[in-house]
Formats: C-alpha cells, sequence, structure tokens
C-alpha cells in the first residue's frame, strides 16, 4: 500500500427527503482508504452505510464535504468504482455469463480483445469457466455472486464497492465467498471498500474497520486490524463499539416540508 490516499471523504453529509422533510443519513463523515486496502464499512442496519457507498459510487452527492477519489471529485457513476450488490438479480437474465461480465467492458468501449481476455481470466479466477455459457436462472446463488464479483473485477476499477453482497447466502457458502474474495484481493491487489453490518465478516475480510453508529450516521471508529492481538479480540473490541450507541438519539431533521 502506498502513504497517499486513493479515496477521501471528507466532512460528507448526505441526506434524503421523505414526504414531510429532509433526513440526514449520513453527518460528517471522514476516512481515507489507500490503494490494497479491504475497509469494511459496519454498523446497525439503518446507520446509512449503503448510502455512504452509493456516494463513494456517485449515485449520490453530500450536500457538504467532499469524496475525492485520486484527487479528482466524484460528481457521477464510472467505471473507475464497480459496485456489487447484494441482489442476485443484478445480473442481466437474457446474458450469458461470459456475456454478463462482457457486458460493462463493452459500454466503456474496451477493445473486443482485450475485453473477452479479460473476461475469460476473471471468470477463471472465480471458478466458472465451466459454466461460462450458462444464463443467471441455471446458477446457484453462491455462482451469481461469483459472475458479480468477476464482472466488478474486469472492469480494473480504482475501487471495488460491495454492498452486503454475501447476506442472503446460506451460512457455507458465505463463508466460501469470504476466502473467495480473499484470494481474489490478494491475487489482484484491488482496493475493497465493503458494507456489513456483521461483525465476524468485518473481523474476517476487513484490513481496516469502520464502524458507524446511526441517526444520523456517523463514524464512532476507524480500527486497524493489524493493531490486534487476535480475531477474537477484534470481533469482542469491534462488538463493544457497535453495540454502544444511544438509542435515544433520533434522525436529524433539517427541514420540515411546509414550515413557515
Amino acid at each position: 500500500m502506498t502513504a497517499t490516499p486513493l479515496l477521501r471523504v471528507e466532512g460528507a453529509t448526505i441526506q434524503y427527503e421523505t414526504d414531510e422533510s429532509v433526513i440526514v443519513a449520513v453527518w460528517r463523515a471522514s476516512f481515507e482508504v489507500r490503494r490494497g486496502e479491504r475497509l469494511m464499512i459496519l454498523g446497525r442496519s439503518g446507520c446509512g452505510k449503503s448510502t455512504l457507498l452509493k456516494a463513494i459510487g456517485g449515485y449520490l452527492l453530500p450536500v457538504d464535504g467532499a469524496i475525492t477519489l485520486e484527487g479528482k471529485p466524484v460528481r457521477r457513476p464510472g467505471p473507475d468504482r464497480m459496485i456489487v450488490w447484494q441482489d442476485h438479480d443484478q445480473l442481466l437474465p437474457w446474458k450469458t455469463v461470459r456475456q454478463n461480465v462482457l457486458y460493462p467492458m463493452q459500454l466503456c468501449g474496451i477493445a473486443r480483445a482485450e475485453a473477452q481476455a479479460r473476461a475469460d481470466q476473471f471468470i477463471e479466477k472465480v471458478g466458472l469457466t465451466r459454466a461460462a455459457d450458462q444464463y443467471p436462472h441455471q446458477l446457484s446463488g453462491g455462482m451469481k455472486m461469483r459472475v458479480a464479483v468477476a464482472r466488478g473485477l474486469a472492469m480494473k476499477p480504482a475501487v471495488l464497492l460491495m454492498d452486503e453482497p454475501f447476506a442472503a447466502l446460506d451460512a457455507l457458502t458465505r463463508e466460501t465467498m469470504q476466502h473467495e474474495l480473499l484470494r481474489l484481493q490478494e491475487e489482484t491487489g484491488s482496493t475493497i471498500v465493503f458494507v456489513t453490518h456483521d461483525v465476524a465478516e468485518a473481523a474476517v475480510l476487513g484490513s481496516r474497520i469502520i464502524v458507524m453508529s446511526p441517526f444520523p450516521g456517523q463514524i464512532k471508529a476507524n480500527l486497524d486490524v493489524t493493531r490486534f492481538a487476535s480475531r477474537e479480540e477484534l470481533i469482542r473490541v469491534v462488538d463493544g463499539v457497535v453495540h454502544d450507541d444511544d438509542d435515544d438519539k433520533k434522525d436529524i431533521v433539517v427541514e420540515e416540508m411546509g414550515a413557515a
């Protein structure tokens, strides 16, 4: 990893509108991600972690603060930030495994020979060469997730964003996918920002863990995994941080719609 941050989130506040008000989902979040890191964004449901990931992806803009990638402001989605979603329906059902992996590269104008070589390379890396001509309905949940990961990595993004991608998988498949992701990241040197609500998953996958508290989402801890003597110690500390929220805190209402 280099000393210069690849990604910076600086005082980012992100909000959304309801019928009656504007609610702050993330409040003044600040952190950095270095090349080759596996940053876990951890927190309970509703703490704004997926909202923060979408802002990094360029799907939402902060109302205050800034998000920069390689020194440039993030203002819209781009191929330098591929997102792997939790939903298996992210694959196009009328396209084969190979065609699904090829599709983003075709949209971005990558030369056909280069795109095909990358698709075959990453399909092999996720162990799906024999299934390359199958369609999503012929695949298990774990296989579909492998396709989504291969598609993201084949684009060679600056950062791969993952929004609870293994949450819907059964326990054994989920564990397998976690180890597969670690292997792929080691082979490719990819930078990963990964959202989860599972403390054990964050401890297994992360090189650094950010813990968010809800109402509104705020960063309450930024933990370097290497500073802990064991995974058990890390899990114990992180679990304590996650469950130390003030349950009396409420959403911050920025604007009451229609108020005088």
